[in-house]
């Protein structure tokens, strides 16, 4: 047991092999997007869709962390056979943790609104703390996901973790909240064109080609941070278990063993 459940685990997270690729992550992203770039579209759209339809959009962001996680790691994805799969595998988790989410984002948006309207000094306080609050939960929120889907703990350690990777992976956390704020820069300058087709154009991206990059920029640069501090700690700690799904998620090992933890994903794979 870890301080906090920091370093408490159930189930591993995949791994990267020792030997693997030392390119740059700027062209690890672009190949990997563009070699992908059909099935990342057909999954973004549906993302969309059930983002749009089911409020709180927290099975479908589960569903997409998995199919970006896996091309991220360059690791095989059925994309919507594996995006649905997810879901139902994490479905519980999923559901609650995206209410969580939802109702957090309600109550600072509202906060936010309320302060920027004030002139007393009270409200220049309170809007800088709502602002601030709302940057940690969206650094949090980068690592949820890929915690929900990976590990099985309880949602209390999920998000103390969550408040942990905020701080410790604070650079990657800031790649990509600037990468999100170009991309919507990008989709709300192109309404400024007098053009439908601009518009048009601008939706399309918006909703059937960001999403997919940017989550697979997100766990290509989390990822490594949490392999860090929760993965390789364990293994070294136990070096025989889960030699199987060890082999399956592209870790080197050297004996082989019955696994104990059961990775959602990869566990319905081999069943």
């Amino acid at each position: 047991m870890g301080f906090g459940g920091f370093f408490n685990y159930d189930r591993p997270g995949p791994g990267i092999k020792k030997d693997g690729p030392k390119k740059k992550t700027f062209f690890v992203l672009f190949e990997i997007w563009f070699r992908n770039l059909w099935k990342l579209t057909k999954v973004s759209l549906v993302y969309s869709a059930l983002s749009i339809l089911i409020i709180p959009s927290g099975l479908a962001a589960s569903g997409m962390t998995n199919v970006a996680r896996n091309l991220a790691r360059d690791k095989h994805s059925f994309g919507l056979s594996d995006f649905f799969e997810t879901i139902k595998k994490n479905w519980k988790q999923s559901l609650i943790a995206g209410i969580i989410n939802t109702v957090i984002d309600v109550i600072n948006g509202f906060a936010i609104y309320f302060y920027w309207f004030g002139e007393d000094a009270l409200s220049v306080v309170g809007f800088g703390f709502s602002v601030a609050l709302f940057i940690l939960f969206r650094f949090m929120k980068y690592h949820l996901w890929l915690l929900v889907i990976t590990f099985k703990l309880p949602l209390k350690k999920m998000y103390k973790n969550c408040f942990l990777f905020a701080f410790v992976n604070w650079k990657a956390n800031i790649v990509i909240a600037l990468c999100e704020i170009l991309l919507l820069a990008i989709c709300v300058a192109m309404f400024f064109i007098p053009y439908y087709i601009a518009w048009v154009v601008s939706i399309l991206l918006a909703i059937a080609i960001f999403p997919g990059f940017i989550n697979l920029l997100t766990q290509l640069l989390i990822f490594p941070k949490v392999k860090e501090l929760m993965i390789d700690p364990y293994y070294e700690a136990h070096p025989e278990e889960d030699v199987e799904l060890r082999r399956n998620l592209g870790l080197e090992v050297e004996e082989e063993d019955d696994s104990v933890f059961e990775d959602k994903h990869i566990a319905s794979e081999e069943k």
